[in-house]
């Protein structure tokens, strides 16, 4: 049976690190607040800043990297831990739409429900968020990675654009983090079958 502990008692569990404990990053949690897809606050009372140690452990790693190779600049948090009935809500909320490639369904689990995965861009030296091409949560596919050489030549994807979009994912390439073909934002730290298996799932 898988194992589970609830958002409200994850302050009780040393398996988990709250974001505040991490220095040089910034928070913003685009689902504690109307800035999102769905366009309404979902997390609500629900405190969510929270990584598995492991995954902030790594985003520890990124951040050093990032000081090293762009001082001033800052990694931003856009969504860490996303429990697995707000996981439900956004899968609902996409209905039997094509839009549902970009969330994980929660028959399997989302990686973020895990606290192994984190959405993420970058700050520059000022606190604007550097320009990624496309924003959070864009779904379309001017937001794969794996597509932006079609969208380097076509002109959609300016080379200032794919320079930053390659430093953030050097940076958390370099924190032990891997990346998805279609969500520029998005990381998350070892298999994703391991994961599920093995490791505890917020609800």
């Amino acid at each position: 049976m898988l194992d589970l502990v609830r958002c409200e008692d994850i302050h009780t569990n040393e398996q988990f690190r709250h974001l505040s404990t991490i220095p040089g990053i910034a928070i913003d949690l685009r689902y504690a607040g109307a800035n999102n897809f769905v366009g309404r606050d979902l997390y609500g009372s629900l405190d969510c800043a929270w990584l598995h140690q492991r995954a902030a452990q790594g985003l520890e790693r990124a951040v050093e990297l990032l000081a090293q190779q762009a001082p001033g600049h800052r990694l931003l948090v856009l969504d860490a831990l996303r429990p697995h009935r707000v996981q439900e809500q956004l899968w609902d909320h996409l209905g039997d739409t094509a839009l549902r490639r970009y969330v994980a369904d929660p028959a399997r689990g989302s990686i973020h429900s895990f606290g192994m995965a984190l959405d993420a861009t970058l700050l520059d030296a000022g606190g604007r968020e550097l320009d990624m091409g496309s924003g959070f949560d864009e779904m379309t596919e001017l937001s794969h990675p794996h597509l932006e050489a079609r969208h380097l030549a076509a002109g959609s994807l300016t080379p200032e654009q794919h320079r930053n979009r390659e430093q953030l994912r050097g940076v958390m390439f370099g924190g032990g983090f891997q990346g998805i073909e279609d969500e520029w934002w998005h990381f998350e730290m070892l298999d994703r079958h391991h994961v599920r298996r093995h490791f505890l799932r917020v609800n």
